[in-house]
């Protein structure tokens, strides 16, 4: 079915018609943050580098493919966080592939002893392309021998290259925390056709959860997570609803993605280094022929000197 979808998809593109397209979406929210909401940029304690991978249904025939890298830290001068994030999305076996590049920075905020917020704004440039070469036509096909034929369809522009721009807000105590975050704000206009428009649709995301102590008396002795992400774009959603404990260095979660997938994951994690793993079980109908979906996470954290001004970290998930 996937299969079919994709092919569609490019029936579609190459019949001129305007699409609406969805971003790629991680199901370790907090282990790709950047993505999720600008405002989350220099929310640790120190920089951080994470690398993200995914393969969205696998047992189909031209599968999704996501990796993502991200940097970030926060910066006593200017009282915020700035980030760097880029990450390339491949579709079909590559013949549509699209790339992002993104700068951003959160502002931060002490309203009063226990709650903060953060305001972020991201700019990014990106390039979406399509491989003509490797698409096939009707008029392409012998009703014998296959595809022996050149076809008569007039190649399109192989490449858009625009600029794009989203904002997010956050606002946390020690335990509790939510946040919004808008991306596309300008819709910019995909279309490989000049004569035909194609907006991407903005992409509004709210989250919200908690990080409960088990042992109030000991923190550091584990921890439930409760979380909530709903995601809307265009005529596409999702409600998300989780669950995380924490206990010594590991991690396990649970996700259900309303009428789609459930998600299980297990994370490992130290001071340095996190590693997390987890696996998109699919359940709407679709069924067991897309092999689910699988996304890995990996994190570094450096060393840092203490910050001039009080920081208040973000207590929220790892992964």
């Amino acid at each position: 079915m996937r299969k079919n979808l994709f092919v569609i998809v490019l029936i579609a593109i190459c019949s001129n018609l305007a699409l609406q397209a969805q971003d790629p979406a991680f199901s370790q929210f907090y282990a790709n943050p950047l993505y999720l909401n600008p405002a989350l940029a220099g929310s640790a304690q120190c920089p951080r580098a994470i690398l993200n991978y995914r393969n969205q249904w696998p047992g189909i025939p031209a599968t999704y493919v996501t990796y993502s890298a991200s940097y970030d830290q926060f910066v006593d001068g200017i009282n915020g966080g700035i980030g760097l994030q880029a990450y390339h999305d491949r579709a079909g076996t590559g013949i549509i592939n699209t790339n992002h590049v993104s700068g951003m920075y959160a502002y931060q905020l002490a309203v009063d002893r226990n709650i903060s917020i953060k305001a972020g704004f991201q700019a990014t440039y990106y390039q979406r392309s399509i491989d003509w070469d490797r698409l096939t036509f009707g008029d392409q096909i012998h009703n014998r021998y296959g595809f022996i034929y050149q076809t008569a369809e007039t190649p399109i522009n192989n490449n858009v290259n625009k600029l794009d721009f989203s904002a997010g807000m956050l606002i946390f105590t020690k335990q509790l925390y939510a946040g919004f975050a808008a991306h596309h704000l300008t819709q910019p206009d995909e279309s490989f056709f000049p004569a035909s428009e194609s907006r991407l649709p903005r992409k509004y995301t709210g989250h919200a959860g908690a990080l409960i102590p088990l042992d109030k008396q000991n923190p550091e002795e584990g921890s439930i997570s409760p979380n909530i992400i709903y995601q809307r774009q265009g005529e596409f959603n999702h409600l998300n609803l989780g669950m995380y404990v924490n206990r010594g260095p590991i991690t396990g979660g649970v996700w259900y993605r309303w009428g789609d997938a459930l998600i299980f994951l297990v994370g490992l994690y130290t001071d340095q280094f996190r590693f997390g793993y987890s696996y998109d079980v699919t359940v709407s109908r679709l069924g067991t022929q897309t092999l689910g979906s699988h996304e890995i996470s990996v994190t570094m954290m450096f060393p840092c000197k203490p910050k001039r001004r009080k920081f208040r970290q973000m207590a929220c998930p790892k992964f």
